[in-house]
């Protein structure tokens, strides 16, 4: 993993139970498996299993070549494709991930940009600013509240089902675009199976939730854009890519539609982008997900995984190659 990585990861705890299932060095952290240093190149010689999060090195044939006991991957973090290539698959090498554990904090920041969304917060907070004074907050804001609102979630991910389980207890109205879920899923979900354009045409808000892949480019057009209605809001945690970011530019600097991005792209934006400063805008540093001390319960997930592995049975939560040309 990453430099600074396993310091956030893992608490002293993690590292004695790390210890305990495992003969390991549990403070041994390898930032280079393609030029390893005399001592981790000894590690790497006799591994079973690889512990890595963000920032792994990708792991292919000229690596696997220097470990040639790994039998099983487990990643304390979400998606794989970083670093999981097609040798590993070919090598019988199984995969597993906290891509579980990353998904809630991802659910929670969406189910809390709705709700504000919903309540006006944004346009609420810089009017208060401009006012300073006593105001009819109930005729200014008279399209605010949550009560019967239509959100459109975009892609039954893990994270589009996180979402749509955190928003039952509201009284809103959800709708679903997946190509892969049918309607009887959506339904069993608790959202209502719709088209991509009939989604963004009727919802109030429109988050997505979608994997970066070649077909979900601009998946959220000039086309979809178009047709969400005046005053809606799009919520991003997915990746910048999934939105034409020019087209949405153009709809928000006309205050037509409003944004909670937590991805773009470019991500950062240039310095210059109107993102950062437009009213209806809430910009935030691609921190939807696991940050801080939510980094430890992608700790546990992982170390449960391990766990698995240790005493013979399979990978509660597997990584299947069969499953990453529709996932993140």
């Amino acid at each position: 993993m990453g430099p600074g990585i396993a310091d956030r990861l893992l608490t002293d705890a993690h590292r004695a139970r790390l210890a305990a299932l495992t003969r390991t060095d549990p403070h041994l952290v390898a930032h280079d498996l393609a030029a390893p240093t005399p001592t981790v190149a000894s590690a790497l010689a006799r591994a079973e299993v690889l512990l890595t999060c963000w920032g792994a090195t990708p792991l292919t044939a000229a690596v696997l070549d220097r470990a040639p006991h790994l039998r099983a991957v487990v990643h304390a973090a979400g998606s794989v494709k970083h670093h999981v290539t097609g040798a590993c698959w070919e090598r019988g090498i199984t995969v597993t991930s906290a891509a579980a554990a990353n998904a809630l904090p991802v659910a929670e920041f969406t189910l809390a940009a709705v709700l504000m969304a919903g309540k006006r917060v944004l346009r609420a907070a810089r009017r208060y600013a401009e006012v300073r004074a006593e105001h009819d907050w109930l005729r200014e804001l008279a399209d605010s509240g949550n009560h019967g609102r239509t959100v459109g979630i975009v892609g039954a991910s893990r994270i589009g089902r996180r979402v749509i389980g955190l928003l039952r207890p509201f009284d809103v109205h959800v709708l679903l675009y997946d190509p892969y879920v049918t309607p009887e899923e959506a339904a069993a979900l608790g959202a209502v199976a719709v088209p991509l354009d009939e989604l963004c045409a009727r919802a109030d808000i429109v988050s997505v939730h979608a994997p970066e892949l070649p077909a979900t480019r601009h998946m959220i057009g000039a086309a979809q854009l178009a047709l969400m209605p005046d005053g809606a809001t799009l919520i991003n945690t997915s990746r910048g890519s999934l939105v034409d970011g020019a087209a949405l530019l153009r709809h928000l600097t006309a205050g037509r539609l409003s944004a909670v991005l937590d991805v773009t792209d470019p991500e950062p934006p240039p310095p210059d982008s109107p993102l950062w400063t437009l009213p209806n805008v809430l910009l935030t540093p691609h921190v939807a997900g696991s940050l801080g001390n939510e980094l430890h319960r992608m700790a546990d997930r992982a170390l449960d995984e391990l766990e698995r592995y240790v005493r013979g049975m399979p990978f509660e939560d597997p990584v299947l190659p069969s499953g990453l040309g529709h996932s993140a």
